[in-house]
């Protein structure tokens, strides 16, 4: 963190910013913790449970946050992501979902990377029937610069198994899901 600390110093000096008012000289620390605490997940473990009960409709959480960095600009981007799967053999914690996506966005990454990774891990972990994400967020890389489009968003989705081959199951998660 110190080494962090001098370089957000070295940072902030080299656009100008002065750092010896009282409200700017511990910026160039709590500017490093800050990265710190965005750029590190917490640690979790995937909780499954058999599918005992044969559980074969779509399990979704939706508006689960999303908190990460583009990966171009190192600006932040933030949002809501929709979770789904069709249960196969085993079914998932619920609050699992949402820490999958909290896990892959903890660190510098594009929209379209995180909700593909976020789909490829639970079909890995899980081994449903299907899997759809769909992510929906404001880049202030976008809206803060460059073409300044406040209020756009972007929605990305990754849809595997019956949910990107069968048009009803496709049909039915992205209406839950918001889209």
């Amino acid at each position: 963190m110190a080494r962090a600390e001098l370089a957000a110093a070295d940072f902030l000096r080299a656009l100008g910013v002065p750092l010896d008012s009282p409200h700017l000289r511990a910026t160039p620390g709590r500017m490093a913790r800050a990265w710190a605490e965005m750029l590190t997940p917490r640690a979790f473990e995937l909780t499954t449970f058999p599918n005992d009960e044969g559980y074969d409709e779509l399990v979704l959480v939706r508006d689960a946050p999303v908190r990460s960095v583009c990966e171009h600009h190192l600006l932040p981007f933030t949002g809501r992501a929709c979770v789904g799967y069709l249960p196969g053999e085993r079914i998932v914690g619920l609050s699992k979902l949402a820490r999958i996506v909290e896990h892959f966005a903890c660190r510098p990454q594009t929209q379209e990377r995180l909700t593909k990774q976020i789909a490829d891990w639970l079909q890995e972990n899980l081994a449903p029937r299907a899997v759809g994400v769909v992510v929906v967020a404001e880049h202030t890389c976008m809206t803060l610069r460059g073409a300044q489009a406040i209020g756009s968003s972007t929605v990305t989705s990754t849809l595997l198994g019956q949910l990107r081959d069968d048009p009803r199951s496709r049909q039915e998660f992205l209406t839950l899901a918001g889209v």
